[in-house]
This record gives structure tokens, C-alpha cells and sequence, in this order.
């Protein structure tokens, strides 16, 4: 590597400074007070648009800043962080206002730095860091959720196929687990996001870098003094958040690359699928069966087999002789349907799409001009040239056609993108222009936003629901991503568990695995745990791969049933509290799931806490991730905690810092605790589906505060399908608790403009940790009778208090 050892020359920018290196330029532009970008020119170029991450225009909102000069420095200073820019020899540091490092360049022992330096196509930067730093994020990672002390590359990657993870798994000695394409240690994973948390020694304050570039990236972070990470090609690009929390970074990073749109409130059920050669008669049969076994569902989905010969955008005319008909009738019922469609388009003349993308040329090609060809499910297959708009438009309109057939959502597989047999780097993009590096970790991005917009053309009104397996940072705009091709092993159920928060803590909080493993085949006990983790994770969908053993809820008989039939009841129970911490995430970025460590980042002990996880505000889950085991112990932050199950108060508060409890979990139920303080929303039965469930009466269960802190809790009442609710078609009720001394008082304040379907005619307040006999509201006493106080109320705002 060459490094970039000397500033020339350095002028002052609308938005920072300009500064002469290399025969290259470095641009500092101020992005928001806390945040800044960092970029170098290539060629003497710059990339203004280098991936399709970013969907805001950085620069559009005016900051305050100084430029100050010295000696032998320049520095950008905003209210929050101050870049220095260090002239002879070149360094590149952040910090904040009261001096704490954000991002500061590895000097050598001979004082030269190595803020940047570049090898042809490549780039390197190279950081100073101390032995105890903890990193967090990177997207879907395995391993613990620390990334410290391991080095990851970024590229997406069809992890069980040894076509495409055999390069990596070649790097490593054998017996190394990450020769092991099934190992909870393999990397790459199928979705590459280039953001990452560092901290300032456990318990100390967190930036944050987001690199904004597509090609294969390297991340080593197994020195004790310094972490480093390069990218292939593409330019440095890079937007350095200063924090000092996880929570004003993920509002940063998702005002940037988008957030999650408020969700489909189906796409919160629980879901079913398997790959399997159903027939009509065989789907619908599924979804009869789940109405006969109580078992709650929204979904069932339909994987490769549902197609005519794998070509996409079909119906096997023999299996499936009338789709619209089988989805209206199933509609009916409550159940809607999902369906694949890969990206790889079979090349068959005569077959509709094949011919429609060449006649549009809307395909990837080759460096000599042809037609890209892989090899994947239907045989020899093209790909769309997703970095078009004209090949996104037309994926769009297929899409569009599918979903007007009475499909609910689309399921967007293969795309990281897979390949089969044939090597993926000819495939060029950009109508031949572009390398396929490029573009390679954005396929998914791309792919999904082509997808989206063709849904949003065929349905204006109401809300989308996309899954992907691959992704890019921004793919929380489009789609919702699911782990992957994970096995029915209990390491990979503990896995799922990190997984998920480092998804969190990259943006994307729509996330789940597949319940009781895709690969290799399931069994009782293990179905049971996963379910009930499951079912308290953003996404929950039971997934299982062809020739494998059923592994349906009644799959191992009745224990197992009631039990699973238990967790998926309580998920549905939980909804409107679910639904909460969606429309958090929606507005703030803040993730769904997420590790204690958001929460409680000046806790050390709990930084590191991998097998819980808080579910929105107020619930902890413990989940069971060993064989056998009907105990486990639970960590508690500081404050008070009930038991989720029984209402119970287990810890009281007394304590200023953690807490450690063994606790009981016995089959039939996860650890589930809720802070003390906390209104938890919850229908009062678990409905058999959420399409046209309208209830008369909502709980809120109220957990008596154990401090004089002021807590909030929120219910959002909307109709669940429509984008109406953005524009104030809804009942929004804040919820605040407080309690001074004995007395506790309980706020609602509402806004909204209220929807035709809302049936709510009370709320059912049930009181957790004191034993009232009466409730004041509105100078009158409502009877409590076993913990229970019926208040009429059809969207009111209102104040009620009692002893406690």
C-alpha cells in the first residue's frame, strides 16, 4: 500500500474544507453537528453517488462550523466533534467537543500515520484503538456479537453452497470452525452492511464509521492497538457518527440510509412455510389444519416447487390449476400468500420474461457484450441488470402483475446474487459498464427496490411486504431479511440470537430466523425453544428445507403442539406492543430487537450478555438455547422486573447495578420478564389472524414503577394494512407512569384522526405489583376486582391513579 503521507495545500468549503494530497482530494463536509464525511477523490474524480445506500441528500440541512488553523493542523469544528487534519504528515482524526477520540489514525512508532493509503484499485485505512475496546454491528455476522479480536469480510455470500463459500473456507487451517460452511463461525454471510460501532472501553462512549462503498470489504480487528479495514475498489467514502449512544447513531445512520416502513400488521403474524412440492389442495389443507389446532396464523408460503419448470413469475399449471381462486379462497379464511421469485431469469426463448428482459435489455452482460448466463434452479438463467433503472421499472411491472393475482407479498431469494456452477464475475452491470464488484453487494438493495416499486404501482395504498435474504446498508427502506439457510442444530439456534442484534444495531430491525432450522432435520424439544424465541423476535416464520422432517407445530405430537401452540398464542397476544416498538423503529431507527447493551451502554457486564435480548422497551427475553435444560439464569439491568407469565415482581430495584437470577423455564415457557414502570398492550385473546380482528377491549397491563422515575409506553390503533395511518388515520395513545411515594398515576394522551374499522369500546387495566381495591378516574372510583379495572374509553385521553 501506498500511504498518503502529506497535505499540499487546504481551502475552506461551503459545508468544511478541501485539502490537496497525492494529486487526489480529501473533502471534510460537515453532514449534521455530530456527524461528518470523509472522502478522497479517485483519478481526481469524485463518486457522488458511489452505492445506493444513502437516500437523502447529506448536505441539505445548514450546520454551524468553524475552520481553524495552526502550525501544523486544520480543524473542522462543530457544537459536537472536531475533525483534525493533521498537514505534514497527513493524519485524519475525529473527536467530540470534550475531547474524547471518535476516529483517530495509527501513528508508527517512527510518528508517521496511516490515516489512508491505496494500492491501484484498493484502499486501506488503519486506526488506533485500545486492547479493550469493544466493536459492535457489521450486519449478519456470526460469532459473538463483540466483533473484536476477529476479521470479517464483507460480500454477499450463498453460505451453504460450497461453489460459492469454498474461497473463504479455503482461506482458514482446517479444523478452523470457519472451514465449516454450516459452523456458527463462517464468514462471509449473505448480506454485507458496512457499519460499525466502536467503544471506548466497556461502558464508555460509542461512534460510529459507515463506510459508504459496494466492493468486497476487509475488517480486521485482532490487534490489540489498532483496527483496520480496506475495500477492493469504489472510493472512500466515509460518514463518521460521534454519538456518544448507540441511540443518537442509529437515528443518524437511519436518517441517512432510511428506515423501516411501518409494516403490514399481518407481516407480525406468524408465518408458515416449507420448502415442498405442495399442491393446491395440499397449501390450502395446511392452512385448514392450523384453524382446526388453534395455532395462529397469517402466511404460508410457497418456495421454488409452486413454478412452472422454475420460471419465475409462474404457476406449475398441474399443481396449481387455479391460483387466483386457491389465494381468494384462503383470503377468505384470513390466510394470505407469499410466494418466491429469484432473480435468475431461465434463458429460454419462447418463455415470456426471457424474451420481454432481452427485448428490453434489461440483462446483465458480459465484458464482450453478451447476455451474462449462470446456472442456478431452471438451468441456464440471465440476470436483471438491477443498476438500471430501466431493468428495475420492468422487474417492477412483473411484480406488479404477480401480486395483482392475489399474492400478499414477495419473498426475494438467491440474490446476493447466486450463480450455481458458473462464476459470478463476469456478470457485468450498468448495460456492460460496471465491474460486477461493484454492484455485487447491492444486488439485494437493487433488487428490492425494484420490487417495492412495482407492489406500491399495483396496490398505491397499502403497505408492502418484502422478504430478502441478501442485503446492502439500506435495505431496511425495502425489505425485511431473514437469517438465511440456518440448520436444525442448537448452536444455531443461539446464534439467531446475536445475529439478530447486530442486524438491530446496523439498521435493519425487521429480522428473524427460521424457526427450527432450514437444513437437517428438527425435533420436539428444539422446535419448542425456537418457537418460543421465535415468536418474540421481529420476524417468525417456521422454515424447513425439502427432505427433511415435517416439522409443523403438531409434527411431534401433542406436548409439543400445545406448547408451540402457547408461544405463537402469546406472540399474537403481544401484538399491539409489538406492533409499538415498529412504530418506534419506523420514525427513530432504533431496532425492534435489540442487545441490553442499547439500553444500558454504561454497563459493562451486560454489554457482553448474548443469549437475552430486549424486545422494544419494556420485555426481556432469556430464551432456553441448551438441550434439556428447565432452568437458566437471567441477567437483570438495574431497575425493578416482573415475570412476563405470571405478573410476579422478581427484582425490586434495591440493587444499583445488575442483577443475576436463576429462574425457571420449563418447556411449556421462555423466561419473559418486563421493566417495572412499563404499560404492556395486549389483546385480550390470541385472535386465529389478524385479517379483521378489530378488538372490543385492549389490556394494558400496568407494572408498578419502583422508583419515581416517569415511564412511557405507547399504543398505536390503525388499520394495519393501509398508509393511511401516516397521514393521521389512527388513535395514538401515549402512556406515561409515575408513582410518588404510594400513589401511582397513569396519563394517556391521544392524537389522531381516528379510522373507520376501530371497534375499541374499553381498555382492561390489569395491575401488576400492587393490590388495589379501587382506581380514581375522573373523581369517581372504579372497582378492582382480581387485579382487573374495565375502563370504557373509544380513544379519550385520560388520567386514572391509585395506592399502591
Amino acid at each position: 500500500m501506498v500511504r498518503f503521507s502529506r497535505v499540499d495545500a487546504v481551502t475552506r468549503t461551503e459545508r468544511g474544507i478541501r485539502a490537496e494530497l497525492h494529486g487526489e482530494t480529501l473533502e471534510v463536509d460537515v453532514v449534521r453537528d455530530d456527524v461528518v464525511r470523509l472522502r478522497i477523490s479517485r483519478g481526481g474524480a469524485f463518486d457522488d453517488h458511489p452505492t445506493f445506500a444513502v437516500c437523502v441528500d447529506p448536505l441539505s440541512t445548514p450546520v454551524a462550523f468553524q475552520v481553524e488553523h495552526d502550525d501544523g493542523a486544520v480543524r473542522v469544528r462543530t457544537c459536537a466533534l472536531v475533525v483534525t487534519v493533521e498537514l505534514d504528515p497527513f493524519c485524519l482524526d475525529v473527536h467530540r467537543a470534550d475531547g474524547t477520540p471518535v476516529v483517530e489514525g495509527l501513528r508508527d512508532d517512527e510518528g508517521r500515520c496511516w490515516s489512508f493509503a491505496t494500492l491501484n484499485d484498493a484502499f486501506e485505512v488503519r486506526r488506533r484503538c485500545t486492547p479493550g475496546d469493544p466493536i459492535w454491528g457489521l450486519g449478519e455476522k456470526t460469532g459473538r456479537h463483540n466483533r473484536r479480536g476477529r476479521a470479517f469480510t464483507l460480500w454477499n455470500t450463498d453460505v451453504l453452497d460450497p461453489r460459492a463459500s469454498g474461497e473463504f473456507a479455503a482461506t482458514v487451517t482446517a479444523g478452523d470452525p470457519r472451514a465449516d460452511n454450516t459452523s456458527t463461525q463462517f464468514d462471509p454471510y449473505y448480506m454485507s452492511i458496512p457499519l460499525f460501532h466502536h467503544q471506548a472501553q466497556p461502558g464508555g462512549p460509542i461512534g460510529a464509521s459507515f463506510v459508504d462503498n459496494g466492493y468486497r470489504a476487509h475488517l480486521d480487528f485482532t490487534a490489540p492497538h489498532e483496527y483496520r479495514f480496506g475495500f477492493d475498489g469504489g472510493q472512500y467514502t466515509e460518514y463518521v457518527f460521534a454519538g456518544p449512544d448507540l441511540r443518537s447513531i442509529l437515528a443518524a445512520y437511519t436518517w441517512l440510509t432510511g428506515r423501516t416502513p411501518l409494516p403490514p400488521l399481518w407481516a407480525l403474524g406468524f408465518h408458515q412455510c416449507r420448502w415442498f412440492p405442495y399442491t393446491q389442495d395440499a397449501l390450502e389443507a395446511i392452512g385448514r389444519r392450523h384453524r382446526e389446532s388453534g395455532i395462529p396464523c397469517d402466511v404460508l408460503w410457497l418456495d421454488i416447487d409452486h413454478m412452472d419448470g422454475y420460471r419465475v413469475f409462474t404457476w406449475d399449471p398441474v399443481r396449481f390449476p387455479d391460483p387466483p381462486g386457491m389465494l381468494e379462497r384462503m383470503a377468505q379464511d384470513g390466510l394470505r400468500v407469499i410466494t418466491i421469485v429469484d432473480p435468475g431469469v431461465k434463458a429460454e426463448p419462447g418463455y415470456c420474461v426471457f424474451d420481454d428482459a432481452v427485448a428490453r435489455d434489461v440483462l446483465c452482460r458480459t465484458e464482450q457484450g453478451g447476455t451474462y448466463l449462470g446456472q442456478v434452479w431452471p438451468g441456464l438463467t440471465a440476470f436483471p441488470d438491477f443498476a438500471t433503472p430501466q431493468a428495475r421499472a420492468w422487474w417492477g411491472e412483473l411484480n406488479a402483475a404477480h401480486v395483482r393475482t392475489g399474492v400478499a407479498g414477495i419473498w426475494n431469494d438467491m440474490n446476493e446474487p447466486a450463480t450455481g456452477a458458473v462464476d459470478p464475475l463476469p456478470m457485468r452491470f450498468d448495460r456492460g459498464r460496471a465491474s460486477h464488484e461493484r454492484f455485487h453487494n447491492q444486488y439485494a438493495l437493487l433488487m428490492a427496490m425494484g420490487t417495492v416499486a412495482g407492489l406500491r404501482e399495483a396496490m398505491p395504498d397499502l403497505r408492502t411486504f418484502v422478504l430478502s435474504r441478501a442485503g446492502f446498508a439500506g435495505i431496511q427502506r425495502y425489505a425485511a431479511n431473514w437469517m438465511g439457510d440456518n440448520m436444525a442444530r442448537w448452536d444455531h439456534l443461539a446464534l439467531s440470537i446475536p445475529m439478530g442484534n447486530g442486524l438491530g444495531l446496523s439498521g435493519q430491525p425487521f429480522v428473524g430466523a427460521d424457526i427450527g432450522g432450514f437444513m437437517g432435520d428438527c425435533h420436539g424439544e428444539l422446535l419448542v425453544r425456537w418457537t418460543q424465541l421465535g415468536a418474540l423476535t421481529p420476524f417468525c416464520r417456521n422454515h424447513s428445507a425439502a427432505g427433511s422432517i415435517d416439522q409443523y407445530a403438531w409434527a411431534f405430537g401433542p406436548q409439543v403442539e400445545a406448547a408451540v401452540r402457547d408461544a405463537i398464542q402469546l406472540r399474537y397476544r403481544l401484538l399491539p406492543t409489538l406492533y409499538a416498538a415498529f412504530v418506534h423503529a419506523s420514525e427513530t431507527g432504533v431496532p425492534v430487537q435489540r442487545p441490553l447493551l442499547l439500553d444500558h451502554q454504561d454497563a459493562a457486564d451486560l454489554a457482553e450478555v448474548e443469549d437475552q435480548f430486549l424486545l422494544g422497551e419494556h420485555l426481556m427475553v432469556s430464551p432456553v438455547v441448551a438441550p434439556g435444560a428447565t432452568r437458566r439464569t437471567v441477567r437483570f439491568p438495574a431497575g425493578g422486573w416482573y415475570d412476563g407469565h405470571t405478573g410476579r415482581l422478581v427484582v425490586d430495584g434495591s440493587s444499583p447495578g445488575t442483577t443475576e437470577r436463576w429462574v425457571d423455564a420449563p418447556l411449556q415457557r421462555i423466561p419473559l420478564h418486563v421493566r417495572a414502570g412499563s404499560v404492556v398492550a395486549m389483546w385480550p385473546e390470541a385472535p386465529p389472524t389478524t385479517s379483521g380482528y378489530h378488538p372490543v377491549v385492549i389490556e394494558l397491563h400496568v407494572f408498578v414503577p419502583v422508583d419515581d422515575r416517569v415511564h412511557h409506553s405507547l399504543l398505536q390503533e390503525d388499520d394495519g394494512l393501509t398508509t393511511a395511518a401516516l397521514s393521521g388515520a389512527r388513535w395514538r395513545s401515549d402512556l406515561t407512569l409515575r408513582r410518588d411515594g404510594s400513589r401511582v398515576v397513569l396519563q394517556c394522551s391521544v392524537t389522531g384522526a381516528g379510522y373507520p374499522e376501530f371497534a375499541r369500546e374499553a381498555f382492561d387495566l390489569v395491575i401488576h405489583g400492587a393490590s388495589p381495591e379501587r382506581v380514581e378516574h375522573r373523581g369517581t372510583h372504579l372497582p378492582v376486582i382480581d387485579g382487573h379495572v374495565r375502563l370504557p374509553n373509544r380513544g379519550e385521553s385520560f388520567t386514572v391513579s391509585f395506592t399502591a
